[in-house]
């Protein structure tokens, strides 16, 4: 009866393997995040503030440039009311009158003084629009460690199917063996019970890893803008551990230069430049202004006249029920708040910093270590296996051997994963690959 089971998830598990491969496209990491940058929202959000505060510093110099109008009007009016006789001459006139007139006018003004809020406005906005730029900077290495997470979690997850795999390869040859040696009688029946559960085990973790595929694989398609399953397509570069160089250098880098800490300051500085902008109101507006027209009508054989004139104006307001004083708290609070943020972010960027470096260098020596560990758990099976087949080591030592070997070809897959997560993670915080 176990037996016959056994056949039956023997069928079942190679059918599933076998029905999800040759249909799932593959992608490179490269790709993966060039796609994801072009699909995720928060860089095409990015992308969008980027464009909006370009327009934003365009329209602050703007203010400095005359604004110009120009306008062209025609009418007709039409009336009618009784005749009359000219009592001169004696004519009838009509009570009927019909008149048509044009008008064309130009107008401009400038604004001579403003009490320094334009100068204002334009630092405002040159600084929004570096905050935006190096938001944009932070969307897409934030999508670059998405994509990168994302994707040597897929390439895991393959890699942990080929170390079931071969797990579930040994637990069915130690099932032969352990039958062999009971049909000889040189094995108890407990000997083939244990392995067979062994087997089981072997196979539900294999289908439990072939679960995480498809689950990693939906999830990169989904990021890259694909429906369905992609699959991370494996690289030999993923394998070469690197020296970052100085990390002192890197942390001041990352301190000065990270998108994170460039946004949080600039966005510091564009409130600023609203505080100044904000105290503008107490200084008077100096205002300009010009107008030219020319109108006719046919009343007088169109005959057009001109007109000019020309107004210097001058405002200041003495009371405008506290608004100015609202206005410039309003300014000044929001000024302290993003500065605090700003230099949080800065903190936070070190703080991040410190922690990712700690974890690439735990993840190399877990590298090194799970690599020992790999060739001793090899070896230690080689060795407890021929120690049974001699009939010197139990069935447990054996079992326990090959559980040493599937987890310490875990762990190896485990350590390379997070020294890559945690070297994606450092290329984000400072902007730029290492």
């Amino acid at each position: 009866m176990h037996l016959a089971r056994l056949l039956a998830l023997s069928v079942a598990v190679p059918a599933l393997l076998g029905a999800q491969e040759p249909t799932t496209p593959g992608i490179t990491l490269a790709d993966a995040i060039t796609k994801a940058q072009l699909a995720q929202p928060s860089v095409i959000a990015a992308q969008g503030a980027v464009e909006r505060a370009s327009t934003q510093y365009r329209t602050s110099w703007g203010a400095f440039i005359p604004s110009l109008s120009v306008s062209s009007s025609y009418g007709t009016s039409y009336s009618n009311g009784p005749s009359r006789v000219n009592q001169i001459t004696g004519e009838v006139i009509s009570g009927e009158s019909y008149a048509q007139s044009f008008s064309n006018s130009a107008n401009a003004s400038l604004d001579l003084f403003t009490g320094f809020r334009r100068g204002a406005q334009m630092n405002s906005a040159k600084a929004t629009e570096a905050a935006a730029d190096a938001g944009l900077i932070d969307a897409q290495y934030q999508t670059a460690l998405s994509a990168k997470q994302t994707f040597f979690g897929a390439l895991a997850a393959n890699e942990l199917v080929r170390v079931r795999e071969a797990g579930l390869k040994r637990s069915e040859e130690q099932l032969s063996v352990s039958v062999a040696k009971l049909q000889a009688g040189s094995a108890t029946r407990s000997d083939s019970l244990r392995s067979l559960v062994t087997v089981g085990n072997s196979r539900l973790q294999l289908l439990t890893a072939l679960t995480t595929v498809a689950t990693t694989e939906a999830n990169l398609g989904r990021l890259v803008g694909i429906d369905g399953r992609v699959r991370a397509l494996a690289d030999s570069a993923f394998l070469v551990v690197t020296e970052i160089g100085d990390t002192a250098m890197i942390r001041q880098e990352a301190e000065d230069n990270s998108p994170k800490v460039r946004a949080a300051q600039a966005q510091a500085d564009a409130a600023r430049a609203n505080v100044k902008a904000a105290k503008a109101a107490w200084w008077p507006q100096l205002t300009i202004s010009g107008r030219y027209s020319y109108n006719g009508n046919d009343s007088q054989d169109y005959q057009f006249f001109d007109a000019r004139s020309m107004t210097l104006a001058l405002s200041y307001p003495i009371f405008n029920g506290f608004q100015r004083d609202q206005s410039i708290v309003n300014a000044s609070t929001n000024a302290d708040a993003v500065a605090a943020t700003a230099a949080d972010a800065r903190r936070q960027v070190g703080a991040s910093l410190i922690a990712r470096l700690a974890e690439l260098d735990a993840a190399r020596l877990q590298i090194e270590i799970t690599g020992t560990s790999l060739v001793a758990a090899t070896e230690d099976l080689r060795v407890n296996q021929e120690r049974y087949r001699v009939g010197a080591a139990t069935i447990v030592d054996v079992l326990s051997s090959q559980e040493a070997l599937s987890q310490a070809e875990v762990d190896v897959i485990q350590a390379r994963y997070n020294y890559l997560i945690a070297k994606a993670q450092i290329e984000a915080l400072i902007g730029r690959p290492l």
